[in-house]
């Protein structure tokens, strides 16, 4: 007689679903003595079994789907799965999505469908329930459980699993709902539960996050570490009531429908296991049956190199430019290597080719894949993934769309996951949007689903491989040499100086400029959310950001930082932007002996500067009358820089404003230096000049006093 298949849903990341996989099949074990087999076969956390398991099998699902020949058995079983001496037997997934990406759904179809031959119980780890191999194994499941918390979006996002195996015709008596991590004391109950989702809940395991949390840091499963724990015995519940309720046995009875894949992929009436089915590997990929053959070789090229190399254990993101050049040359020699023996005449016709080959497979496997080229091109400035296949780039201040694409959305993953990781900063469903940077100081946006509706979303701006300077903004008509010269006259003056602009507009690169203008001698420390600034001085201390952990704390924001760095002897304070409450900490620094501070903040011109900047003051949250934050920002802030990106895309520093004082409850602002417009050329470029206004500034004999040459000339207007 044959067994029973057990598909096991997430119905969002993060619920435990692959604990509760792992556990129910060992109280299975433990309550009737008979080996169940777990098969992970979640291909998009690539490995979660093995932790929680503390397995580490040579073989995978991948390599069983490619299993030819007839009926599965013990003996070809074999050689891809682990018999645990605790009594179970397990098929791991892979642990690269290169591989994963090779699975046959054709294959895995025949194994889900004779597995249960040789095992009575089978438990698989389906992931989110609607990839193409979750969706194949769920045709031969006889039941589908879904596992979900008291969470009102993970149970908004479990509706949607549930509608959407609706949607595929399967009987609604097969899906059991299982409430994960409950206690009594949280406001959503499994009665609230059970009436938002619309159908019973199966069984409800308790919250005990200390004996999970040890069982994982020691690799053993609930069951089999704390056997008497509450959680271990809410398993042992489960299973007995399967058993005492002969679930399996009835549930083996329904129709199933057949073709499932074909249906979620809208292709009408194809045939399961034909066409529809041929596609599929992570992130909708087709197998590489059904790929172009450059990108079929490609993949074939990178799994070879990930058995013969094991890059998961090799540091790809070293901050070491030796150790990374030692990396590289080692493994291009393996692709080489591999080249050697794989049949390659057919499409690596000449030497042009074959580098080609090599150095797209490097990217793959030691760089962020297609992006390598862009990041390498000078002429681009920034990088916009909208979608895998949909990549923006700006050039010369203007934005085109780039040819490079991202094969599938798993690969975009694995670029961000190289991003992020050396950083110490995580993105998934839980926290789906990081800032970050890459090694050469380059600023990175991500933003992943379910927050991103087209999948991940990458942004990338630029970092400068060689430091911009006062000189190269005149070359670029920025501003004019004798504006340049003035800006390092205030900022040896010791000026506070505010640089506001739009997003996009420069304002950091200005503030890097501004900030090399320090003399040399002195003590400096900068503050920023991602570290950007590139200062030439050397007694510089640089002082990021750090956001939450996982459990939501050890956050440390711009404003701690601002605070440490007031008690260590700064003789100059440069913060990257200035976005919250931090704005007051900085006015206060300003004022109270730390003179020719440097800033930045989003406005459209110097007046809007000053109102953007009561409003971030007033979110310190401290009680201060109006009137007393505009005295606070006058007396603080000298200079007002205003840099804008203009219609043709080009960068100019508009105005250069002086805050003079109070003029009753009203900040009163004076403009030195202004750009005015004058039209376009016949190629669409604005034709404007840098104008005096004809007002010298009140701190010019402050300045002459200290010494400084300023020329009143500067000042005429013309």
């Amino acid at each position: 007689m044959a067994g029973h298949l057990i598909a096991i849903v997430g119905g969002k990341g993060g619920v435990g679903k692959s604990v509760f996989a792992a556990n129910l099949a060992i109280a299975y074990l433990q309550e009737f003595k008979q080996r169940p087999l777990i098969v992970d076969l979640d291909l998009n956390s690539l490995g979660d079994q093995n932790v929680i398991l503390g397995q580490n099998p040579p073989k995978n699902i991948v390599d069983v789907s490619k299993i030819q020949g007839g009926a599965i058995d013990p003996k070809s079983l074999a050689p891809f799965m682990v018999n645990t001496p605790a009594g179970y037997s397990y098929i791991a997934a892979p642990k690269d999505s290169i591989i994963a990406r090779d699975i046959d759904l054709e294959g895995l179809g025949r194994f889900m469908k004779s597995v249960t031959n040789v095992f009575n119980w089978v438990v698989v780890d389906c992931g989110n329930g609607t990839e193409p191999w979750a969706l194949k194994t769920m045709e031969y499941a006889t039941a589908i459980f879904v596992v979900t918390t008291a969470d009102v979006i993970v149970i908004n996002q479990t509706k949607r699993v549930l509608a959407k195996i609706q949607e595929l015709l399967f009987p609604p008596e097969m899906v059991q709902i299982v409430l994960n991590r409950y206690a009594q004391s949280q406001i959503i109950n499994p009665q609230m539960i059970q009436k938002n989702l619309n159908r019973p809940l199966f069984a409800a395991i308790p919250e005990d996050t200390a004996t999970c949390d040890a069982s994982l840091a020691k690799s053993i499963p609930v069951c089999i570490g704390s056997p008497n724990s509450p959680i271990a015995r809410a398993y042992h519940d489960i299973v007995r009531k399967i058993q005492q309720t002969n679930l399996l046995d009835q549930l083996s009875k329904l129709k199933k429908p057949t073709g499932v894949l074909a249906k979620a992929q809208g292709v009408a009436g194809a045939p399961a296991g034909g066409p529809a089915d041929a596609g599929g590997g992570p992130g909708g990929r087709s197998s590489s049956a059904a790929m172009d053959p450059w990108t079929s070789m490609k993949l074939r090229i990178h799994k070879a190199l990930i058995e013969q190399m094991d890059l998961k254990k090799m540091s790809t993101d070293t901050g070491d430019s030796k150790q990374r050049a030692i990396l590289r040359e080692k493994t291009q020699k393996g692709i080489l290597d591999i080249l050697n023996i794989e049949d390659t005449g057919s499409l690596l016709t000449t030497r042009e080719l074959k580098a080609q080959m090599v150095k797209e497979v490097l990217d793959e496997a030691l760089g962020l894949g297609p992006l390598e080229d862009l990041l390498a091109d000078d002429t681009v400035s920034e990088i916009m993934v909208n979608a895998r296949d949909q990549i923006y780039i700006e050039r010369s201040g203007k934005n085109q769309m780039s040819k490079v694409t991202f094969s599938s959305e798993q690969q975009m993953m694995n670029v961000i996951e190289r991003i992020v990781t050396p950083l110490g900063r995580r993105v998934d469903e839980k926290v789906p949007y990081v800032d970050a940077r890459l090694l050469d100081g380059s600023r990175v946006h991500i933003i992943i689903p379910p927050l991103a509706l087209r999948g991940p979303t990458i942004t990338i701006r630029k970092f400068p491989k060689k430091r911009i300077t006062d000189k190269d903004l005149v070359g670029w008509g920025t501003m004019t040499e004798e504006i340049a010269d003035f800006l390092r006259a205030c900022v040896e003056a010791k000026l506070n100086i505010v640089i506001s602009g739009g997003t996009g507009s420069g304002k950091t690169t200005l503030l890097n400029v501004l900030s090399n203008f320090i003399p040399a001698s002195e003590r400096i420390i900068t503050v920023e959310d991602s570290a950007e600034l590139q200062l030439g001085q050397e007694h510089v201390v640089r002082l990021e950001t750090r956001p939450k952990n996982i459990e939501g704390e050890g956050e440390v924001s711009i404003r701690d930082l601002i605070k440490c760095c007031l008690r260590m002897r700064p003789d100059r304070i440069v913060v990257g932007e200035c976005r919250g409450g931090e704005t007051f900490d900085m006015l206060q620094a300003m004022n109270t002996g730390h003179s020719g501070s440097l800033t930045t903040l989003h406005a459209n011109n110097p007046r809007e500067a000053l109102a953007r900047c009561e409003a971030l003051v007033m979110q310190a949250g401290l009680p201060i009358p109006i009137k007393a934050i505009r005295e606070t920002i006058a007396s603080a802030v000298g200079l007002l820089v205003q840099q804008t990106r203009l219609m043709d895309g080009s960068r100019k520093v508009t105005y250069i404003t002086e805050v003079t004082g109070m003029q009753g409850e009203v900040i009163s602002l004076q403009d030195i230096f202004v750009y005015k417009q004058e039209g376009l050329d016949k190629k669409k470029k604005v034709i404007g000049r840098f104008v005096p206004t004809g007002f010298i500034p009140k701190f010019v004999e402050e300045m002459e006093a200290k010494g400084m040459k300023i020329s009143r000339g500067l000042f005429a207007a013309k």
